[in-house]
């Protein structure tokens, strides 16, 4: 698998991985990482990773290191790297020189109900506000709502139809009174503008043809932190975070949080009981329990 200028064969090698990908069902950014990862590889070794012994994969992973490569890209050549050698190459030597990364995961910053409405306020027009209102509202991943078509928003059911979300998994999302007002205001808009197709992207992007990309989704929410005054570090997935936290703290059951979110484990979703200010309020202190039993009153809680 060496590295190829456009327009150049596909080496039988990447050919016999992308034909193993596809038949295991892996989407195609998933695909797309591999190939990616597994060139890298190449480049290192100068030559095609068949060739690889198990100490050229250990000194790989620690130039990986020493470059100052992240605990994530590092491991997500990890899983680049276990599917070329076990499934395409069938080298389980190979496999077993590779090492995971162990690192801390960080809490997710999450905005307040207040810094939200100021951010949906702030962006910057009503394609944008609407977007980021499906985010906050739906708790729907940056992919997500960029894929959305006119179609999926179902409001005889109040539904949101997310197709081939994280995992290549369909679910239904919630969709509030309020966030479908606010796609329909949308909706007039963008027929009025002319970019809105029949059965076509809810978020066009440059091209009416075309998805509204992420990096714009991205930029658009900085853009409405700035002029908002948010001084937390802010994405659209800083959305679905303050979704999953907020519906937390209004006592929403953490497993139907989990489905709404589309998360394939409960682990995932118990991240959130970690951010959720009213969980932590919720619990009486032993300090407090202490000084109420000195000063002779009910303990609290």
């Amino acid at each position: 698998m060496t590295t190829q200028s456009t327009g150049s064969p596909i080496s039988p090698l990447r050919q016999r991985m992308q034909e193993d990908m596809l038949m295991r069902g892996l989407g195609p950014h998933t695909r797309q990482d591999y190939v990616r990862h597994v060139r890298n590889f190449a480049a290192f070794l100068g030559r095609s990773p068949d060739t690889a012994a198990p100490e050229e994969v250990r000194r790989f992973q620690l130039y990986q290191h020493e470059s100052g490569v992240r605990p994530p890209t590092i491991n997500g050549t990890v899983s680049a790297l276990r599917f070329l050698f076990l499934v395409t190459l069938r080298r389980r030597d190979l496999s077993r020189a590779l090492v995971i990364t162990r690192y801390p995961r960080k809490l997710p910053d999450v905005l307040s109900v207040e810094e939200a409405a100021r951010l949906l306020e702030a962006a910057p027009g009503i394609k944008y506000k609407a977007a980021l209102g499906v985010a906050y509202g739906a708790g729907l991943r940056v992919s997500e709502v960029a894929h959305l078509k006119v179609d999926d928003i179902d409001s005889k059911r109040m539904l949101i139809r997310v197709e081939q979300g994280k995992g290549r998994k369909d679910r239904n999302a919630m969709l509030s009174p309020q966030l479908l007002e606010l796609l329909r205001l949308w909706w007039r808009e963008g027929k009025q503008r002319g970019v809105m197709l029949p059965h076509g992207w809810l978020f066009p992007g440059r091209s009416r043809t075309d998805p509204i990309s992420s990096r714009q989704l991205h930029r658009a929410v900085q853009e409405a932190a700035e002029v908002a005054g948010i001084r937390k570090r802010v994405s659209p997935h800083t959305l679905r975070h303050s979704f999953a936290t907020h519906l937390l703290e209004q006592d929403v059951d953490i497993r139907v949080i989990q489905v709404l979110l589309g998360h394939s484990k409960l682990d995932t979703t118990a991240l959130y009981t970690k951010v959720s200010t009213r969980t932590i309020h919720a619990v009486a202190g032993p300090l407090d329990r202490l000084m109420a039993l000195m000063e002779g009153k009910p303990p609290p809680g």
